[in-house]
């Protein structure tokens, strides 16, 4: 009877019931976003644009606010309600503002929060401290953060040896952080298409020559020891890099994580030790690795970009689908873009079309057939989006007590204030979750990160209740026994993720008042991410820098003119960082320049 009563109650409120924004992010959104459902799209179709954006996620509207701020007239065309792509608030439960799919915040550019004064357009960044714990199921924890005394009272209740080497691993990451930080912000020394002049050829080979040159400063700084094990960071499995380093299967687990998140990988893969240094490039108000929770949540990085983007001039629209891309059937350079067809047939013309969407989305969906060729379009179908990934945002009256602290009053202690990790005391229970998801089984342990940034941010619940995230491995997109779109598989998953977190913190599953979960499928359906990847494609090696999003093709140009990627399919990849936005608007005003 209690499984049945609880069964019900998930599923009042699970996705994939549609959320809304709350009354005053509406009202507050009127302001600077034209709703196409209410004012039609005559707006966008009257005119020719010197920039149509398709997609209104964070890095087009990073594109928008640079394009505008360059005098471009811009245009944005968001499909859904909300602009902000995975980086959206939504009330999804009456009263809760969840940060629907990404959570936290570190690897948005300091540059661009600069540049587009995002601080003024009401971007606020609150530190976590402590920013991560780790029960064990035998009634232990390991809690840590920026404070190198917590952190070494911390580790050494599990060794004394891993106490002395966090301090060195965390110098060791910052060192090569330095080296590849600035290749967020650079454009990919490409080589120049099609038939450039001389001058353009020399100019072109310029720009690589600083680019790899810099590099190349750089890496010379490191030391000969330094630089074997950047390589091996960036070519051996993590668990092999966390091996050589730790002995505390905790310590390990815990650090194993950032590893794998949003990937479809194990801690055994080679080269998810770059993962884990993609996850640490990032900052907070100066401090590097610390990562944040956003005052209004997620959706607010999104908003204040689209207000910096709207006051230099950009147009924002929402419910507003593309269907294809527009060509110039006059053009004499051969393939070429010249706005983009809505799906209701009208017209928004434009001389750059920059696509926000995922690459397959861009080119096999959006793309009219016969444009590209064969080998490019194989090429295309061979990037890897493989997702591993659920995400459940649920309502709570309570927070959760854990075992491993004394704590039963639901006051908030340093547990709930950064990102609880659970579902695996060691390395290898990560990658038995793994392997289940690769035989087409959602994880029976799965790996879970929870937050609660209401703890932090009173913003987002009402008194005395809270805001629990869940970001969930493995889950693969197809599976082998039953269907995403079962409402009984959906909440025999959610009770397995459920019963994992009573065995940390009993009394959790009677404290949920809703939730919505978002598996691959959903992901894929509601946010347009192709195989529900958070990345846009996977982060392998063989799918960054010159590699992302195809050899040849990583300038963020495309092989139509005048038609550009900008999201996270692009260099540098995934995350909210909103650098491929702006390297990609760098490139649209440069080729502008040269006409």
């Amino acid at each position: 009877m209690i499984v049945l009563t609880m069964a019900r109650l998930l599923r009042k409120f699970e996705a994939p019931a549609r959320g809304v924004l709350c009354r005053s992010c509406f009202s507050e959104s009127r302001r600077y976003v034209t709703d196409a459902k209410v004012h039609g799209t005559g707006f966008l179709t009257e005119r020719v644009w010197d920039a149509v954006i398709v997609g209104g996620g964070h890095n087009g509207l990073t594109a928008a606010a640079y394009l505008a701020r360059a005098g471009l007239q811009v245009a944005v065309l968001e499909r859904r309600h909300v602009l902000g792509g995975a980086a959206v608030t939504e009330e999804i439960v009456p009263g809760f503002k969840f940060s629907r799919a990404s959570y936290l915040q570190s690897l948005l550019r300091p540059g661009i929060i600069q540049e587009l004064d995002l601080t003024r357009h009401g971007l606020k960044l609150l530190p976590r401290n402590p920013s991560s714990f780790t029960p064990t199921v035998d009634g232990r924890f390991l809690l840590m953060g920026p404070d190198s005394k917590l952190n070494e009272a911390e580790i050494s209740k599990f060794s004394k040896h891993d106490a002395a080497a966090y301090p060195k691993y965390e110098h060791m990451l910052e060192k090569f952080c330095s080296v590849m930080d600035p290749l967020l912000d650079t454009v990919p020394p490409e080589a120049a298409m099609g038939g450039t002049s001389l001058a353009g050829r020399m100019a072109d080979g310029w720009s690589k020559s600083k680019v790899l040159g810099s590099l190349l400063k750089r890496s010379s700084k490191l030391k000969q020891h330094e630089i074997t094990s950047f390589m091996e960071l960036l070519l051996a499995p993590a668990s092999k890099v966390l091996n050589n380093w730790f002995e505390s299967d905790v310590l390990k687990a815990t650090l194993a994580t950032d590893a794998v998140i949003g990937a479809m990988a194990s801690v055994h893969t080679p080269g998810s030790g770059y993962v884990l240094l993609h996850h640490v490039m990032g900052e907070t108000n100066g401090s590097r690795g610390i990562w944040s929770y956003v005052q209004g949540g997620m959706g607010a990085v999104s908003t204040a970009i689209a207000k910096a983007a709207s006051e230099a001039g950009a147009t924002l629209a929402t419910n507003v689908e593309a269907n294809q891309f527009l060509m110039d059937s006059e053009s004499r350079v051969g393939k070429e873009i010249a706005g983009v067809i809505l799906v209701d047939g009208s017209e928004v013309r434009a001389k750059q079309v920059l696509s926000n969407a995922t690459p397959a989305v861009t080119f096999l969906k959006l793309m009219p057939e016969s444009v590209l060729d064969e080998e490019f379009l194989t090429s295309v179908k061979s990037i890897d989006y493989k997702s591993g990934t659920t995400k459940i945002n649920i309502a709570v009256d309570r927070l959760p007590m854990f075992r491993a602290c004394s704590r039963t009053d639901n006051t908030a202690g340093p547990e709930h204030c950064g990102t609880i990790h659970l579902g695996a005391d060691c390395m290898d229970e990560i990658d038995i979750a793994y392997r289940e998801a690769l035989l087409g089984r959602a994880s029976s342990r799965p790996l879970i990160e929870m937050t609660i940034p209401s703890v932090l941010d009173e913003t987002i619940a009402p008194p005395g209740k809270h805001v629990i995230n869940l970001f969930i491995q493995y889950t693969p997109y197809d599976l082998k026994t039953g269907n995403w779109q079962d409402q009984e598989t959906r909440d025999a998953f959610a009770k397995t993720c459920f019963d994992l977190i009573e065995e940390y913190a009993p009394g959790f599953s009677s404290s949920i008042i809703g939730y919505d979960m978002l598996t691959p499928p959903d992901l894929e359906r509601v946010l347009g991410l192709t195989g529900g990847n958070i990345f846009h494609g996977a982060m392998g090696l063989d799918a960054l820098f010159l590699l992302r999003p195809l050899k040849g093709w990583s300038g963020y140009r495309t092989p139509v003119k005048g038609l550009y990627m900008c999201g996270a399919g692009a260099h540098p990849g995934g995350g909210v960082m909103g650098a491929p936005g702006r390297n990609a608007a760098s490139v649209v005003l440069k080729d502008m320049q040269k006409g």
